[in-house]
């Protein structure tokens, strides 16, 4: 989560195995595959958490995005980096979310292989200022017409992860 010139990620080869590391700056100026993890938080009333990205974000400042999202470190694996992103960004610690899906790397995730994961919470949350600007619940449907009517406000990685949920899950 931490911006520092010397955050390192793994490298990954398209079947997402570990070929070497690299400093965030390089992984995306070179357009490396690499690895991140997407939660999407539900309330008991079905809403979905979306956080507004924090505009010092150095990709897509100031774009609503999955309620916390955030790349693997060296070493790390794809469930450590979920539970770490929650408490982390929402202020959620020790939360256990649920591995929903996958997502291959490609250029809506920025050469990302993300794993989609599923918590329900119902809040409240702390944010983390430098990440995160506010956040929202919202209905799944006005959701669906929030996108369409503005899909440049979101995330293109979100964007396909909505995707992939209103289609297969329903919802």
């Amino acid at each position: 989560m931490t911006h520092d010139k010397e955050e390192w990620f793994d490298v990954v080869n398209e079947r997402d195995e570990v070929v070497g590391r690299a400093k965030r700056r390089e992984v995306h100026a070179r357009g490396l595959l690499h690895r991140a993890v997407h939660v999407l938080v539900f309330d008991s009333a079905g809403r979905i958490f979306l956080q507004k990205r924090s505009m010092t974000k150095d990709m897509s400042p100031g774009l609503w995005d999955s309620s916390c999202s955030g790349h693997l470190d060296s070493g790390e694996d794809y469930d450590t980096a979920a539970v770490r992103e929650l408490g982390e960004e929402l202020g959620v610690p020790g939360a256990k979310p649920v591995r929903w899906f996958r997502i291959e790397a490609c250029a809506e995730t920025a050469q990302e292989f993300c794993w989609v994961y599923r918590l329900r919470h119902d809040g409240p949350f702390v944010l983390h200022p430098e990440e995160i600007e506010r956040g929202e619940w919202v209905a799944p449907a006005d959701l669906a017409q929030k996108l369409a009517v503005r899909p440049k406000n979101y995330c293109s990685a979100f964007k396909l992860i909505w995707t992939r949920v209103t289609a297969e899950f329903g919802r």
